[in-house]
């Protein structure tokens, strides 16, 4: 669901050496439009948040009346009196990673059209946004969806925004939430939960149900992915596997040192890395709470705020004019399958020791600080991060965890499954004074605000059909059949990502037609709304 992405550009797609496979561009400017504004034009404010907005719930007790500081950020450069508030949700990042949606992305566009403010909350436990100065499990005890949500209603109901005359706390001032991905869940279950405060909001790609194992993120990937990679891909996983199954060791380790990768001990660990092209990131199998190349995910409509690395890996994996050295690897190993080539393993794994390998400079490959995870104080490390923030809320809520399938073909190896990820989240979060996590994901916690059946008034749900999380929104496969209207607005981008209308270039006609369509409809969604109010 984040999405911290590298944003990086390739520009070689084919061996005509070991050395040919291309690097991430180091130059910042081939990754962002050019800012309306400075950041410095964006200074941080803050509010006194609660930490405990429920201090009759039993589920936190003992209870606090303390708060912290909850960072802020706005742009009235459209605002006019009478105007609405655009309160864009922060999500699972700092504030200021989400600066771009002010300057030229949904919140700009909506600003524009409607005489709007925008501002940016940054979520509790994100950026600098921390209740405490550590984050144990008893501190971690406010990181829940109820408290984050009530955040969003408590500061509608009180914002300052220097300069700007008037009051325009909610309800009084209509305000409209947006959240993309886990913010766009967020979203939905604030709008449900305090619809007579924020008065509307817009989820985008919003993860509003909750599971345990999430082998569908793949989905996309085997369906739209290129044939031949996704083809390549698949059977070489069946024949690792049929390794790992037969208890053939000394193979594995053959395989293991094809991808350079003879020192990972623990066969998971090994899979995770050689999937690090095709798996997202954050305690799902994506590593140690990290993804150090893009994916299907990272794929945008603009290439500025995205990243073709996958398209890039498939080339690779499936150049069919590599150096003999390199194909030749396909063969390495056939006397384990019959006599069947691995086809495409040479490519493979030479993209792996080109691309990945080198991000280890210490090549201690089964450190922590590269590709292993089997180090139980790395995980119980209280240090106040983003990351485990996240891998507190995956491991209490929310669930998700990135695994092969039961059955069919897959493009990760079937030894991912739910207990790799939880092993990290028994190590990360033992057991506190008044908390504990529970043995698996708790969840009804999430999933109380309707799940796939959640509805409300003036709550849009706009999705992608191409997006990895597509099965956990509102346009889910597994969802029942939708129908819009004025007051309950869906939409389904055509070929679309992950929140794909999130991001803007500041020249809607000049987007590509089904962005240009569905930022035309969440304009006049809102139109529409803010006329009820007439």
């Amino acid at each position: 669901m984040l999405f911290l992405a590298l944003l990086a550009s390739f520009t070689s797609l084919t061996f005509a050496s070991p050395s040919a496979v291309s690097f991430p561009s180091e130059d910042p400017s081939d990754k962002w439009l050019a800012p309306r504004q400075s950041p410095s034009a964006y200074p941080a404010h803050t509010i006194d948040m609660l930490i405990d907005h429920f201090p009759q719930s039993p589920r936190y007790a003992p209870h606090t009346n303390a708060t912290f500081k909850q960072r802020y950020f706005f742009d009235s450069s459209y605002y006019k009196t009478g105007g609405p508030v655009y309160l864009y949700i922060g999500g699972e990042t700092s504030g200021e990673s989400r600066f771009s949606n002010l300057e030229t992305g949904i919140i700009q566009i909506l600003m524009e059209a409607t005489n709007g403010l925008g501002v940016i909350l940054e979520n509790r436990f994100y950026g600098e946004s921390y209740p405490f100065n550590t984050s144990t499990t008893d501190q971690l005890a406010y990181m829940t969806t109820e408290q984050t949500i009530a955040d969003n209603a408590y500061f509608a109901q009180r914002a300052t925004f220097p300069g700007i005359g008037g009051n325009l706390t909610a309800p009084g001032t209509p305000w409209i939430l947006y959240g993309g991905s886990l913010a766009g869940a967020q979203t939905a279950f604030s709008v449900k939960t305090y619809g007579d405060i924020l008065y509307g909001g817009i989820a985008s790609s919003g993860t509003i149900e909750a599971v345990l194992a999430y082998p569908q993120w793949y989905d996309p990937i085997q369906k739209f992915g290129p044939s031949d990679c996704i083809a390549s891909i698949n059977a070489i996983i069946d024949k690792m596997d049929q390794l790992v199954s037969s208890n053939n060791t000394g193979a594995v380790q053959q395989l293991k040192a094809i991808f350079g990768l003879e020192a990972l001990s623990d066969n998971r660990d090994f899979a995770m890395t050689i999937a690090f092209p095709l798996n997202s990131r954050i305690a799902l199998v994506g590593g140690p709470m990290n993804y150090p190349t893009n994916t299907w995910q990272e794929l945008n409509w603009y290439p500025a705020y995205g990243s073709d690395d996958f398209f890039l890996f498939c080339s690779n994996v499936t150049n069919i004019n590599a150096p003999e050295n390199i194909t030749s690897v396909d063969n390495v190993l056939a006397n384990y399958t019959n006599g069947e080539p691995w086809t495409n393993l040479g490519n493979y794994a030479q993209y792996v020791k080109e691309v990945l390998l080198p991000l280890c400079p210490s090549a201690d490959f089964d450190s922590t600080a590269c590709f292993g995870t089997q180090n139980v104080s790395y995980w119980a490390d209280t240090t106040n991060s983003g990351l485990r923030s996240y891998l507190y809320s995956t491991c209490t809520e929310q669930g998700a965890y990135q695994v092969a399938p039961a059955s069919g073909p897959s493009l990760i190896s079937r030894v991912l499954q739910v207990d790799y990820t939880q092993q990290w989240c028994t190590w990360a979060f033992p057991s506190g004074t008044y908390n504990s996590i529970p043995d698996t994901p708790d969840l009804s916690r999430y999933n109380v605000y309707g799940g796939f059946n959640m509805s409300a008034d003036r709550l849009a749900f706009i999705d992608g059909n191409s997006d990895v999380w597509l099965d956990l929104c509102y346009h889910s496969n597994d969802a029942p059949p939708r129908y819009s209207s004025d007051l309950h607005p869906e939409y389904l981008i055509a070929t679309g990502g992950h929140h794909w209308d999130s991001y803007g270039i500041k020249d809607i006609p000049a987007e590509p037609q089904f962005i240009m369509q569905a930022h035309l409809w969440e304009i006049r969604t809102v139109q529409k709304w803010l006329r009820m109010r007439q």
